[in-house]
């Protein structure tokens, strides 16, 4: 008999009972093949998934050119930004097999894999097999799941440390022999915690707001000397990695406070727009529930295309403009939070102390991040992390809101339509997939980028073939130059330097001298499209703004050196000082 994890004895599920106890009979006799069965197929979606280049979103190719840096600069280079760790894993690969993307891709793929694997695992005799089945096929099936599975961002080698982190602190806590407080007896398993709660804040910075959710969880519990313990391992190990950190990076590692600037500016990109008041963060977890809860948690399950947003028309400077509809998307978000907060009552009514922890534990850095995290950064990776956990919430509530009820039909036929969803939406990418990764595989690189993204890349990889070796070449996509001109560094330019407020240009004097100051000799000037899915004619216009006012006051200056594409070309000058 498996128990629960508030000790009690489970029911034993039978085939003449409910709909719920029927269809758990039925997981809990085939638990085995079913298992197999949902991570084979999610493995097979993965690889006809398999995406060979890089992510058009750049921070993918960030971590790459880390390693790199990691490997060829050590130790007088840090990466301090976002995902420490990750980049040092990658380093490791780097010193392997060099900066490949096949190996390092399919490493995502395994981590995609084990943890799937870890998160059953956390999960198994601990809930019922309809929710521990519902959210394994979710890890397992979800077509974003699947897409981060063989990317070079650290989404799937987070949810593996995390899932790893959960299967410990499930065990260590909530199995029949739970961790106390005898050191004598216990010390190993406050180490393991101590150490993968570390590990957790290496794997995303985000995360110390997770360690601070563990000892508030334990504060909540009344287990005040766990808290303590808790703290106090992970205080150990955090020590004891940042003495090591001193030690081997020294002052190449104390960049920390500089990057964290960047969140309190009110723009990521332009610090001359001032720092973020109280009311500012308070705009921004407003502005990100509803891009992250409202929009981005009903695109992941496939109720909306990624690309369809709700708009409304305004006026703003005596024009008419379309903007995204933050009331609907209100409205969506309301029903999520509202069902997470039902889950969340009813495991700490039930003193489900298991369903409680994760959905405690993903909310406190949902909500951490929607505080920091600038609006502009909507990418569905923030949340999409934290689903699994969330969804434990949100089918525990609905399960007992129905459990003893006769409209039990109502949530299967939810789950069925949901499990439906993530199957045929990944199938359908994954098979929209195949020829596309078929031919990157045989050598074409470039194939399934848009022709402003393949002159861009082909023009970075002419810098690193045909201009001298101790040029620099100034772009917008740094990292992604890097990647694809195979190892030669790039200056990134993110914002226009020496803006004028006037001409939202740059001073072209002020902006000569610093490039002179940083040794660039190049510019690298591409026609990306603001709108990816569609030649407009609008375009990220970053360089061109810096460039435009030099060849108006200076046109000898700048000197075409390449044009690369007939349609959506990009453009390399050589700067003559």
């Amino acid at each position: 008999m498996a128990k629960t994890a508030t000790g009690k004895t489970a029911p034993t599920y039978s085939k003449g009972t409910s709909l719920f106890d029927r269809l758990n009979a039925f997981l809990e006799n085939n638990e085995k093949p079913l298992f197999w069965g949902i991570l084979v197929v999610g493995v097979t979606l993965a690889l006809m998934s398999f995406n060979a280049r890089m992510s058009e979103a750049h921070d993918d190719s960030l971590y790459i050119e880390a390693a790199y840096r990691y490997v060829h600069e050590f130790p007088n280079y840090y990466y301090t930004s976002h995902a420490p760790m990750y980049p040092m894993f990658l380093a490791l690969l780097t010193m392997m097999f060099g900066t490949n993307l096949i190996y390092f891709k399919l490493f995502s793929v395994l981590f995609y894999a084990l943890g799937a694997v870890f998160f059953y695992k956390a999960l198994d005799k601990k809930v019922t097999p309809i929710i521990k089945f519902f959210v394994y096929t979710f890890i397992c099936m979800n077509y974003m799941i699947l897409y981060y599975a063989s990317q070079t961002f650290s989404e799937a080698f987070y949810m593996l440390i995390q899932a790893i982190f959960f299967y410990y602190f499930s065990k260590y806590n909530f199995s029949e022999d739970p961790i106390g407080t005898d050191l004598k007896k216990d010390w190993k398993g406050w180490m393991v915690l101590g150490f993968l709660m570390m590990l957790l804040t290496l794997a995303k910075n985000i995360l110390v707001i997770g360690i601070i959710a563990v000892l508030l969880y334990f504060l909540v519990q009344k287990e005040k000397k766990k808290a303590l313990f808790a703290l106090g391992f992970f205080g150990l190990f955090k020590l004891l990695y940042e003495l090591i950190k001193s030690l081997v990076w020294g002052d190449s590692a104390i960049q920390y406070a500089s990057q964290m600037n960047i969140l309190f500016n009110k723009d990521p990109y332009d610090a001359s727009q001032g720092q973020e008041d109280i009311m500012g963060f308070f705009g921004r977890f407003t502005d990100n529930i509803a891009a992250y809860v409202g929009k981005r948690f009903y695109q992941i399950i496939g109720f909306f295309d990624e690309d369809f947003l709700f708009k409304k028309v305004v006026e703003q400077d005596g024009q008419l403009m379309e903007t995204s509809n933050n009331s609907i998307y209100f409205f969506f978000a309301f029903i999520i939070l509202g069902l997470t907060f039902y889950g969340l009552y009813k495991a700490y009514k039930d003193n489900n102390k298991f369903i409680f922890f994760f959905v405690w534990f993903a909310g406190a850095i949902c909500f951490g991040t929607f505080f920091v995290l600038q609006a502009r950064w909507d990418q569905p990776r923030f949340i999409m992390v934290h689903m699994p956990a969330l969804f434990l919430g949100i089918l525990y509530g609905l399960y007992s809101y129905f459990k003893k009820g006769t409209n039990q039909f109502i949530l299967i036929g939810l789950i069925t339509v949901l499990v439906a969803s993530f199957v045929m939406s990944s199938t359908k990418r994954a098979v929209k997939n195949i020829p596309i990764v078929s031919k990157n595989l045989k050598g074409d690189i470039y194939y399934g980028y848009t022709p402003d993204w393949q002159n861009y890349l082909k023009l970075s990889a002419y810098c690193k073939d045909s201009l001298p070796e101790n040029s620099l070449v100034a772009a917008r996509k740094a990292p992604m130059s890097f990647v694809y001109a195979k190892g030669k560094h790039f200056y990134p330019i993110y914002s226009v330097i020496a803006k004028d407020p006037e001409t939202q240009q740059s001073n072209p004097d002020s902006a000569l001298a610093i490039f002179k100051s940083k040794k660039v000799t190049h510019l690298l000037i591409a026609s990306l499209r603001i709108n990816p899915n569609k030649n407009t004619g609008d375009v990220i216009n970053t360089l061109h703004n810096i460039a435009a006012p030099i060849m108006r006051k200076y046109p000898e200056k700048l000197v075409l050196v390449k044009e690369m594409g007939l349609s959506e070309p990009s453009y390399l000058y050589e700067i003559k000082y």
